[in-house]
């Protein structure tokens, strides 16, 4: 019996895989737990509308992560940090306080998870961070970091 399945089965499949099962094993294991549905040809017509949204909306959210890769690479934001005696600068510039920058300085809603910084940012200079917006994607965000008494 062919099925078409619906989740991850550590035996059989990856989600929307089509899989030669025996009838007793569909009927008594796959259907009931909704594993997944008997392959017709109206389920394998659903699956490949579904199959053709999802590719669309992968490539949408790729268009919209280089749309804003390519802004990001415009972009220099300021950062502050407290700054005493000698130069010696107190903390450091996190990812988080960056996302909070860009929303306020340019109106740019970014994860702060999506925000890479390599090494901490604990003085006063130029810095180029990396922003990882999709898997295929990423972008340098400049940043410069001023002192403050």
């Amino acid at each position: 019996m062919k099925v078409i399945l619906l989740t991850d089965v550590k035996s059989l499949g990856k989600k929307g895989d089509i899989v030669e099962v025996n009838s007793g094993y569909a009927r008594n294991f796959v259907l009931p737990k909704k594993l997944g549905v008997e392959a017709t040809s109206k389920a394998l017509n659903d699956l490949k509308l579904q199959k053709q949204n999802d590719d669309k909306i992968a490539a949408e959210k790729l268009a919209e992560a280089k749309d804003l890769a390519a802004r990001l690479e415009k972009t220099k934001v300021k950062a502050v940090i407290k700054v005493g005696e000698g130069g010696r600068t107190f903390g450091s510039i996190s990812s988080k306080e960056i996302a909070e920058i860009l929303k306020k300085q340019e109106n740019i809603n970014v994860d702060k998870k999506k925000i890479v910084v390599k090494d901490a940012i604990k003085a006063v200079g130029e810095y180029t961070v990396q922003v990882k917006l999709h898997p295929e994607v990423t972008a340098d965000l400049r940043l410069s970091v001023e002192g403050e008494k």
